[in-house]
């Protein structure tokens, strides 16, 4: 399968950033896409909202849906699912992208906080593949693909915000077992990481990182788009870098994506990568 062309996306936090970047990569396509996100105003902080997003996968040439939508809320979830498939009569991908961050020790982590941060991040990708699986076991080419990292056990991760590292691997971990569970079936279950720090709106507002040696969310969104238009039961439960998997499928150009290309790239969190800096905790 070359493109997406008539496919059905149903991408969490798709308002801005990252999601958005996925949801336009297979606009461009011809896809249907669901934005599903709690921005349906906007955000004095964060540009876009769903509305701004559908319209964005419109002009791209897809079919763009919005739907204001809370992931920590079972029946929010269950009535998103249900409207995509009305719509569009069916679902063939779920892209897990929604997360809470907050990047602090135990003693500066309210318990508000580390709330959303399940609710959201682990909690959150498992309600919404629980809510498309029934359609994207119907699906020719199914698959749920969601923004985690490799699990990483090194101390040097958890010791710093061990709120969000283990929210976030908990994404991992839900990628892991689902993948166990539905691979067989015909669904693929993986999850994607940027080897960089991404340059988004949300990354702005944390202090004391710089742009500069972050790559924009393109990558993300091509090695997304790589990995939805493979055949299902060829790719499954893998932890995906971007780049990795881009060199595989034969690119070479990665200067395309640099914000700065005179700034040294920056690892994102979770990966020890030798060759380039750290522009977040380690």
């Amino acid at each position: 399968m070359s493109d997406l062309r008539g496919k059905t996306l149903f991408i969490t936090g798709a308002s801005r950033g990252i999601g958005l970047a996925i949801a336009l990569r297979a606009a461009r396509d011809g896809a249907n896409v669901a934005i599903a996100a709690k921005s349906g105003v906007p955000n004095p902080k964060l540009p876009g909202t769903i509305h701004t997003a559908a319209a964005e996968v419109d002009a791209a040439g897809g079919q763009g849906l919005a739907l204001q939508c809370d992931i920590r809320e079972e029946d929010q979830v269950q009535a998103a699912v249900a409207a995509t498939v009305e719509r569009f009569g069916g679902i063939d991908i779920l892209v897990n992208n929604a997360s809470a961050i907050w990047l602090r020790g135990a003693l500066d982590t309210p318990m508000k906080r580390f709330d959303l941060m399940m609710q959201v991040n682990s909690r959150g990708s498992f309600l919404c593949a629980q809510a498309c699986l029934p359609h994207l076991l119907r699906s020719a080419n199914p698959h749920i693909l969601t923004l985690a990292p490799p699990p990483n056990l090194d101390p040097k991760w958890w010791g710093p915000h061990t709120g969000y590292t283990l929210a976030k691997m908990g994404m991992s971990f839900v990628t892991l077992g689902l993948a166990a569970e539905f691979g067989p079936q015909g669904v693929a279950v993986n999850a994607l990481w940027p080897r960089t720090v991404i340059a988004t709106d949300a990354l702005k507002m944390i202090p004391d990182v710089s742009v500069g040696g972050c790559r924009t969310p393109e990558i993300l969104a091509d090695a997304a788009h790589a990995v939805l238009t493979t055949p299902s039961r060829e790719l499954n439960g893998r932890f995906i870098i971007d780049e990795e998997l881009l060199r595989e499928r034969g690119a070479t150009d990665f200067a395309r994506y640099a914000v700065d290309t005179t700034q040294p790239l920056l690892a994102d969190l979770f990966l020890d990568d030798p060759e380039l800096g750290q522009g977040l905790h380690a």
